[in-house]
């Protein structure tokens, strides 16, 4: 079955209008953002979260801005769990009739030296950053292929190429991240589904307790990320940008990110 081609433009863009749409990690930070945008673009879209009071918040909020308060659905789900993850993807398809984009964008960051680093704090970093990426992509193909096509864009992190001591889970399983894109990039690109990496430094969302949202004006804020988001989804369909580095553009001197 090909794609609607009436849903892309004359230069082959993807209209985001009608399509559907699942962002994990969508209640706050960089996943908030994002869904936002698609919300704004005319985008029906499914968002998870694991606190309960956080994702019935974003998704009002979400509601309140979309022309189509039943474009908003919110599902509660640890991408850890392998049934979660493919729950939630079956709840878009049943919701909303198909897929058409999935944002891998749950993500948990525990930082501490290696000898210090509880084996359940490992595992949790691991299994969500990493596995519960897998999870989503493996419940998700056999949609997008039914589809005719569609996206998969990763939300990585330069840190999974540039280590520093503290950090080695995150960056670990930030670098497996990018090597899986890489990997399932090449593996379905011919059945019309792009998969990119989007690669930031430095953000303003007060993640894992790193710093307060919007404390300093120097960092990436989410809505840059978003923009890319919805900028990959209506690239022309000839191109792929399959890996994207996103760095601030005047950090404090010294600073690495």
């Amino acid at each position: 079955m090909g794609m609607d081609t009436g849903t892309h433009s004359s230069s082959g863009r993807m209209d985001l209008r009608g399509r559907v749409f699942v962002v994990t990690g969508g209640s706050r930070g960089i996943g908030l953002a994002i869904a936002a945008a698609l919300v704004e673009g005319g985008g029906r879209v499914v968002i998870t979260g694991r606190d309960q009071d956080q994702l019935e918040a974003a998704a009002g909020d979400l509601q309140r801005s979309a022309a189509d308060r039943d474009a908003v659905h919110a599902v509660r789900a640890d991408v850890r769990n392998a049934r979660e993850a493919a729950g939630t993807i079956d709840t878009a398809v049943r919701r909303f009739g198909g897929l058409d984009v999935l944002v891998n964008n749950a993500g948990v960051g525990l930082f501490a030296e290696v000898a210090g680093m509880a084996v359940a704090e490992w595992d949790q970093v691991i299994e969500t950053n990493l596995s519960g990426v897998f999870y989503c992509c493996h419940a998700a193909l056999p949609h997008l292929r039914s589809r005719g096509g569609g996206w998969i864009i990763n939300i990585s992190s330069l840190a999974g190429k540039s280590s520093f001591a503290g950090g080695a889970a995150y960056c670990a399983s930030k670098a497996g991240l990018n090597a899986f894109s890489e990997s399932l990039m090449q593996e379905v690109r011919h059945d019309n589904i792009r998969v990119s990496c989007i690669m930031p430094g430095s953000v303003s969302t007060g993640f894992s307790g790193r710093g307060s949202s919007g404390e300093a004006d120097w960092k990436i804020a989410p809505a840059d990320i978003a923009e890319i988001v919805v900028d990959l989804i209506t690239f022309p369909v000839r191109s792929l940008p399959s890996r994207i580095e996103l760095r601030p553009s005047r950090p404090p001197s010294g600073t690495k990110k």
